[in-house]
């Protein structure tokens, strides 16, 4: 999700800012992210009907195969303030707590895509591409918004850098092989129909390199090079509120353009949309719920158990667009199924957040409270 650091930046009292209402500690742009996506929508529809030769006119130029200019540069955009946010150096860390590591690990590349794979084709076995589109978002593990649902659910911020610095890695490495697993392999092993479904790997690997690849070499340079030369202070204070918002920016101008492509099949099935939302919604509570329940049950402190279940409930909406426009094309319903996610992982993940702190209160001991029920 696009990302805008101006959450709180310090804690001086946990307490009183645990019962701010969360969403006053959200920037504007992130808290009317679903507002802005719905006007994005319709600005898209709007743009389609008044040009109608718009599809035409972008892809007088193309960059990579199916992917014009004017895409091309939105989903870079989308990108790069996300990738610029990681603290790539923290990696470093990552050994000093095996159990949140492995758990990270396999919650979020083993559960997660499998529990995406069986929602899709459980909820939506009519509708292959925005089934397929809705795969390629359960393998896309998030690495931006979750730092700002941690940050308000007053979670570990140090294990949260970690966890998404990881996350950005090992994207790049197994995306692809991910991709064709659960597109291709899977569905023949377990005797499932995709007939029709044209995918090369090397073509969901070439987007990957070019989508993430690019945004990612810019964003550990640009951090490496600005904390050189300014200090951490300055870049995470000064720099990256100032780059930020162009991630929405990119995340619109995309929407935008999609919509407006897309705008005779959307009004003609407007319940494609609802369709797509409810494994979605499955999704959300089945990652967060299960991974917070497990988090407790091995014994992790409340910080580290938050970290746990907001990492594996969230995803990276910017990298599912970009290989479904760049492997299907802009016009797909891969694309479309994308951009419904963070329509409503914004107000879900929100409502977690609550959800979250109130359990932090009731299950999690304080130095002078006892822990209810016997809890580690």
């Amino acid at each position: 999700m696009a990302q805008v650091i101006e959450v709180a930046s310090e804690r001086p009292l946990v307490e009183a800012e645990s019962i701010d209402p969360v969403i006053t500690r959200l920037s504007v742009l992130n808290r009317f992210l679903p507002l802005w996506i719905l006007m994005a929508m319709a600005a898209g529809l709007v743009l389609g009907r008044t040009i109608p030769s718009l599809n035409s006119h972008l892809n007088a130029v193309h960059v990579t195969t199916g992917t014009s200019l004017p895409i091309f540069i939105g989903l870079l955009v989308m990108m790069y303030p996300v990738l610029a946010k990681v603290r790539y150096d923290e990696l470093g860390t990552v050994t000093r707590d095996r159990r949140t590591l492995v758990s990270s690990l396999v919650i979020n590349w083993v559960i997660g895509p499998l529990v995406m794979f069986t929602l899709a084709w459980l909820m939506l076995p009519d509708l292959p591409a925005y089934r397929t589109g809705l795969i390629i978002v359960g393998l896309a593990r998030c690495i931006a918004m979750v730092l700002i649902w941690n940050d308000l659910a007053l979670g570990d911020r140090e294990a949260a850098a970690v966890l998404v610095a990881l996350n950005s890695l090992f994207q790049v490495v197994a995306f692809a092989l991910l991709g064709y697993f659960y597109l291709k392999v899977f569905p023949g092993w377990l005797g499932l129909h995709t007939q029709g479904l044209e995918l090369s790997i090397w073509r969901v690997a070439e987007t990957v390199a070019i989508f993430l690849g690019i945004p990612l070499v810019a964003g550990y340079l640009t951090r490496t090079i600005g904390e050189r030369r300014r200090g951490r202070e300055w870049y995470e204070t000064k720099f990256i509120p100032r780059i930020a918002p162009f991630a929405l920016y990119g995340l619109l101008y995309t929407i935008v353009i999609l919509f407006a492509l897309q705008g005779h099949t959307i009004t003609s099935h407007p319940a494609d949309v609802a369709r797509i939302a409810l494994p979605l919604l499955a999704y959300f509570a089945i990652m967060w719920f299960g991974t917070f329940a497990y988090g407790r049950a091995i014994g992790l402190p409340y910080e580290r158990t938050a970290t746990l279940a907001f990492t594996a409930a969230g995803n990276n909406f910017e990298l599912a667009i970009a290989v479904a426009i760049g492997v299907f094309g802009v016009t797909s319903g891969e694309a479309l199924a994308g951009v419904v996610g963070p329509l409503i992982e914004v107000p879900v993940l929100v409502g977690l957040v609550y959800v979250s702190l109130w359990a932090r209160r009731h299950y999690f001991p304080t130095p002078s409270q006892p822990v209810p029920g016997g809890a580690r």
